[in-house]
């Protein structure tokens, strides 16, 4: 498994806007995911050892989160026909599976996940409500592939969005994402 990680936070920049079908079989847009706080911009897959290592908390920062004003979205930008584990249905299967409330949604044509500039999964894109914009690329917390997070270590993506929520502004430190590369399909 080799290990990516998320370049360097470009702050301020605007979130690209999106139409995409949702494993509720609805169409979803930037503006129904967002929150009056701010939105997570979150690239996942079904198949990865870091996105699975992260998930069964996923949940429970979404709630979190929500309280706070901040929306999560997550989105599914693989091949799926190179990996068939990432199909719309083990999707549905995936998010049944960590109790996801959230939107999951499928980036079919992967045009969303270039606008983004999204290279693994997970990789975190966390947004300011109104005219702040990109505030946070880093990691979700510590976890990684048989190596949970130490109990007590920090929830990076939910603190950071917490802050975010209330000030306007991420953390001036950030951890890189690190995760598997996007299956990007062959031009």
């Amino acid at each position: 498994m080799a290990m990516i990680t998320t370049p360097p936070l470009e702050p301020g920049r605007p979130a690209p806007d999106f139409q995409l079908r949702g494993i509720d079989d609805r169409t979803w847009s930037l503006e129904q995911a967002q929150g009056p706080k701010g939105v997570v911009v979150l690239f996942i897959c079904n198949h990865c050892p870091f996105v699975k290592a992260v998930a069964p908390t996923l949940e429970a920062d979404a709630r979190r989160l929500a309280t706070a004003g901040v929306g999560l979205v997550a989105i599914m930008p693989n091949d799926t026909a190179a990996y068939p584990a990432d199909s719309f249905e083990n999707m549905r299967t995936f998010a049944a599976d960590h109790g996801f409330t959230f939107p999951y949604l499928i980036d079919e044509t992967q045009e969303v996940a270039r606008a983004y500039g999204a290279v693994c999964t997970p990789d975190v894109f966390g947004f300011a409500a109104g005219p702040g914009g990109l505030q946070y690329r880093g990691q979700i917390d510590a976890t990684r592939p048989n190596s949970p997070a130490p109990p007590n270590a920090p929830r990076d993506m939910a603190q950071a969005m917490l802050q975010i929520a209330k000030t306007g502004k991420g953390p001036t430190t950030q951890k890189h994402a690190a995760g598997c590369s996007i299956k990007w399909r062959p031009k």
